[in-house]
C-alpha cells in the first residue's frame, strides 16, 4: 500500500543496534525519496525500488547458513517470529507485542511465539 506506519524501535547495547545500523544505512541512500530498504547490486550501487520479500528471505537464509543452521527452516518471517518469541520469553504482554508486530489477534500471535515460551511460567520449573 505504501502507507507505512510508525513503530518505536529502541537503541540497543552492543554492536547490533538497529537504530545505529539504520542511521548508517540511511547515509548510503541517495537524497531522492523512496523506500528505506532497497537492493544493492554487485557493484555496490543502491537500487531505487523496495527490497523484495524474496530478497529478504535470501538474506535471512544466507545469514542462517553462515552460522551453520539449516536455511530451509528459516525465512523473512523468522525475523518477526524471533521478535515475538523473544519478547514473550521476557514477559512482554501479548498486547505490547502485537502493537510492535501488527498481528491482528492473540491467536495469530500465538502461532509466531514458538517453543521459547515453553519455559516462561512453566509449572514444572516453579516446583524446584
Amino acid at each position: 500500500m505504501g502507507e507505512g506506519r510508525q513503530i518505536g524501535i529502541p537503541y540497543a547495547r552492543g554492536r547490533h543496534c538497529p537504530i545505529r545500523s539504520l542511521e548508517a544505512w540511511l547515509k548510503l541512500l541517495p537524497d531522492s525519496p523512496g523506500p528505506i530498504f532497497r537492493p544493492v547490486i554487485k557493484s555496490g550501487k543502491v537500487g531505487d525500488k523496495r527490497l523484495s520479500t524474496e530478497a529478504v528471505s535470501k538474506i535471512v537464509k544466507g545469514a542462517v547458513a553462515s552460522i551453520g543452521l539449516d536455511p530451509a527452516k528459516y525465512s523473512g518471517h523468522s525475523l518477526r517470529a524471533g521478535l515475538a518469541t523473544s519478547a514473550a520469553m521476557h514477559g512482554v504482554s501479548a498486547l505490547a507485542i502485537r502493537r510492535q508486530t501488527s498481528h491482528a489477534s492473540d491467536s495469530m500471535l500465538a502461532r509466531y511465539v514458538h517453543t521459547g515460551e515453553l519455559f516462561v511460567n512453566n509449572a514444572a520449573s516453579l516446583l524446584f
